[in-house]
Parts: C-alpha cells; sequence; structure tokens
C-alpha cells in the first residue's frame, strides 16, 4: 500500500513540474478574455522584454485627497509579465496623517516594507483579534489574504512602504467605501452596521454614496 502511494506521489509530482514547465510565461494579453486564474496569454511572438518590466513606481503618488494616501500598483495586465506568475507589488505614499483604511485582498496574502517614514499597521483575524504593530524604516509586516488591515502615517512626516502579493490580480475592497460610497438604502446600512440615520448619511455624503 505504501509503495503504491509513493508512485502516485512521484507521477503527481512529475506532472506538475511537467506542467510548469509546458511554458515559460503567461504575459497578459488585455484584450483577450479573463478568467479567474488570469488573463489570456499574449502571442509569444510578440513578447518583448519591456513586458517584463515596470517603472511606474518611481514616482510619487497624489496624496491630496481624503486619504492623504495613494497606492500606485504593478498588477496584471499593467505590468503584463507579471500575469500568472503569483507576484506583484505596490507602492504606498502617505502624507501626514495618511491612512489607507481597513481593507481586504481576497486573492492574495500582503508583504510591507517600509522605507521611509513611521507607519502603524494592522490586520483583524477572523476571531477578531487585533494585531497591531508600529513599524519603522526596514521594518516589514505580513497580511493574511483575505483579512482585514490597513496603514497609517504615524509619523511626523512622510511615509513610503513598497508592498508585495502573492498573486498578479490580489484583488481590493476597502470597507468604508464598500459601505458607504454605494447606493444600497441607507435604512439597510444603519440595520446592518448599527450606525444612526444621520451617521449613515453623513458619511454617504463624504464618500459619494447615495440611497
Amino acid at each position: 500500500m505504501k509503495m503504491i502511494i509513493h508512485i502516485f506521489f512521484i507521477i503527481s509530482l512529475v506532472s506538475s513540474i511537467s506542467f510548469a514547465s509546458v511554458q515559460d510565461f503567461c504575459v497578459a494579453d488585455p484584450k483577450g478574455p479573463q478568467s479567474p486564474s488570469g488573463y489570456s496569454c499574449k502571442n509569444p511572438d510578440q513578447v518583448n522584454e519591456n513586458d517584463f518590466a515596470f517603472s511606474g513606481l518611481g514616482k510619487a503618488g497624489n496624496t491630496s485627497n481624503l486619504i492623504k494616501a495613494a497606492v500606485t500598483p504593478a498588477f496584471a495586465p499593467a505590468f503584463a509579465g507579471l500575469n500568472g506568475l503569483g507576484v506583484s507589488l505596490a507602492r504606498l505614499d502617505l502624507a501626514g496623517g495618511g491612512v489607507i483604511p481597513l481593507h481586504t485582498h481576497p486573492g492574495a496574502s500582503e508583504v510591507l516594507v517600509v522605507i521611509q517614514g513611521t507607519i502603524c499597521a494592522g490586520f483583524i483575524s477572523s476571531a477578531n483579534k487585533v494585531y497591531l504593530k508600529t513599524l519603522e524604516r526596514g521594518d516589514s509586516m505580513v497580511f493574511p489574504q483575505g483579512l482585514l488591515h490597513f496603514q497609517l502615517n504615524s509619523g511626523k512626516g512622510p511615509a513610503l512602504a513598497f508592498v508585495a502579493f502573492g498573486s498578479s490580480s490580489p484583488g481590493l475592497q476597502i470597507l468604508p467605501f464598500a459601505l458607504f460610497a454605494n447606493d444600497l438604502p441607507s435604512e439597510l446600512v444603519e440595520a446592518t452596521t448599527f450606525l444612526s440615520d444621520a451617521e449613515v448619511k453623513k458619511l454617504k455624503g463624504v464618500l459619494g454614496g447615495t440611497g
């Protein structure tokens, strides 16, 4: 019986290796159909070195907004060579008091490294336990896939961080916008959040929601 199990293990291992080596990469074709596993592959004859490089992270994002922060993503298909490789990254710029509100990435875990400034970061587990840490330059923190998390500039000057994801398309849902930047009727928001009518309408007004 053990021999049979070992044989099946070897066959499955070889099969996975063979499958992985059939194609070196799958550069994203934004004009093609998209599936849960990513974008369709660009014709290999049309692929060049520019598909595997991205220069958009060298410039600071515009933090003149409500959250005083900017996220510059390097996801597929903008960074076409990442497609199907299970990785992506982004730049976070936070002005004084800037915040990346509570949000989740349904498709990937995240690792953050602080380049400049001080960032208070944390996440909430499915058991509602909070894991909170103040990060200085050179510090890093991981945020497990699908869990609510945030980053807040808790220093005196601007903060800069880079993040990496375990997917070329990690997805994003920001909690305040999901609740108050839509057309869900206010009475339903009130019933599901325990907030008053005045509070819900105020937040919808700030974030652009209706209903």
